[in-house]
């Protein structure tokens, strides 16, 4: 009787089955995972063991998060780490696989032998070819490179940081500036590798000042355009990201101020980013697209030219049919933009004239979004205070009509923008002087899915 109790005990150590016994008197069993198959972070079984410089073994996935968070000491020992690489235990992943195979009959599944990720070693080693490469003018190896680059972010979120954090957007970036300084006598033979290096940058954005000091100079913004005008639609969605990328407002006001001088200046980029408006090929290159637009019609030096530029090629119908329909992040960009068009008498005039202008605006209001509201009461305001339709009816009465009066005294009471609410008020004063002289539509029809913030 002992003997088979210390038995028992001995298997239950050695990770065999331990009996219990169910409610309904029935014996189960219970498979217990051996203490040197365990993470001693997690305390699951590991799937990736890996062994730091103090000689104790983690699984990978919990050691990252322990070093990613800033630490630097083995979590068991306290001891500072000689080096953040750890090193894969081969002999301990064998051991467990040995052991999920052993007890498969068990609902036990044999973990998968991991790949190995990538070092910073060899990364840099690759980014030092990728140099050699652009200094020779040698594209199709930079395309392979760059391709082995790709392969390696893309196998793993963690290759993708180590890739990151050693520099592969400013090394691909000034890799796109040299092959688009060269594209005017041979670009045939180098368009493959500007596409493909471009094709890697968006794997890493958003992208440092270095890289967007290559990416933003004038031959390779001059490839971007050339790309976003291209009939290729993987190329076209690049080049817009890259775009947007490069005019994002977390540069430098003057350096960002720069590049979208540079790029409203560029022939054929107003016209290649309407095209891609007006025929999108994905909503992220929608989005970008409009949020590109907006950048030159509100920050550019020739912001004028470039709205009336966009005003003859139709940008006005194209944004309201647009925002008709389209999810919450493309409404608000193109509503962004007509507001940034309406700042011209082109573009209010165009405004008026279009049948759809003040019931889309109206219906947006408290429909979509904050942000959505502040640009339509804007559009609004800047409509009846100087618009007028081409049939000579007040843009005031036809705004009355669709129940822009009830709409605008709600926002004052559910709260906005103190810039909205001025707006808002002073559109209502405008209202207000002609709501006897003529019948207002019920406005319950667009309230009826909006939702009360209390």
């Amino acid at each position: 009787m002992i003997s088979s109790w210390r038995r028992r005990r001995a298997a239950k150590r050695e990770g065999k089955l331990q009996q219990q016994r169910s409610e309904d008197g029935e014996i189960e069993f219970e498979l217990t995972v051996p203490r040197e198959f365990r993470c001693p972070i997690s305390l699951d079984l590991m799937k990736d063991p890996v062994t730091l410089s103090t000689g104790i073994t983690y699984d990978r996935e919990s050691i990252d998060k322990w070093i990613e968070a800033g630490n630097f000491t083995c979590p068991l020992t306290n001891q500072v780490l000689r080096t953040l690489e750890p090193i894969p235990n081969h002999a301990i992943r064998k051991n467990i696989q040995d052991w999920c195979v052993e007890n498969r009959s068990h609902g036990i599944e044999r973990i998968p032998t991991p790949r190995v990720p990538v070092t910073s070693m060899e990364v840099l080693k690759i980014l030092s070819k990728i140099n050699v490469a652009c200094n020779r003018q040698d594209g199709k190896g930079c395309r392979d490179l760059v391709l082995k680059i790709k392969s390696l972010a893309k196998e793993s979120e963690r290759n993708k940081r180590c890739v990151v954090t050693n520099g592969a957007a400013g090394v691909l970036s000034e890799a796109f500036q040299a092959f688009s300084m060269a594209t005017a006598s041979s670009f045939d033979e180098n368009v493959d590798v500007l596409e493909e290096i471009l094709s890697g940058l968006t794997i890493m954005f958003p992208l440092d000042v270095e890289a967007k000091g290559f990416l933003g100079s004038v031959p390779a913004m001059q490839c971007l355009i050339w790309f976003l005008s291209s009939g290729d639609l993987s190329r076209r969605r690049n080049a817009v990201l890259g775009l947007k990328e490069l005019v994002n407002v977390s540069s430098s006001s003057s350096d960002n101020r720069r590049k979208v001088n540079e790029l409203s200046e560029t022939e054929g980029a107003i016209e290649a980013l309407f095209k891609l408006i007006k025929d999108p090929i994905s909503p992220t290159s929608t989005k970008a697209a409009l949020l590109v637009v907006y950048r030159i019609i509100t920050s550019s030096s020739t912001k004028e030219k470039q709205v009336r530029k966009l005003v003859n090629l139709g940008i006005v119908p194209l944004l309201l049919e647009t925002s008709v329909d389209a999810e919450r992040s493309i409404c608000e960009k193109a509503l962004g933009v007509l507001d940034g068009i309406c700042n011209s008498e082109e573009g209010r005039r165009m405004a008026c004239d279009n049948a759809l202008s003040i019931p889309v605006l109206v219906k947006k209001i408290l429909r979509v979004s904050d942000l959505a509201t502040e640009f339509s009461v804007s559009i609004l305001w800047k409509l009846c205070k100087n618009g007028e339709t081409e049939h000579g009816g007040s843009v005031v009465f036809e705004a009355l009509q669709v129940g822009a009066f009830l709409k605008l005294l709600l926002i004052l009471q559910v709260g906005c923008a103190e810039n909205t609410k001025e707006k808002a008020s002073e559109v209502l004063k405008m209202l207000n002087l002609h709501r006897n002289k003529m019948e207002c539509v019920d406005p319950m029809d667009n309230f009826k899915d909006l939702k009360r913030p209390f």
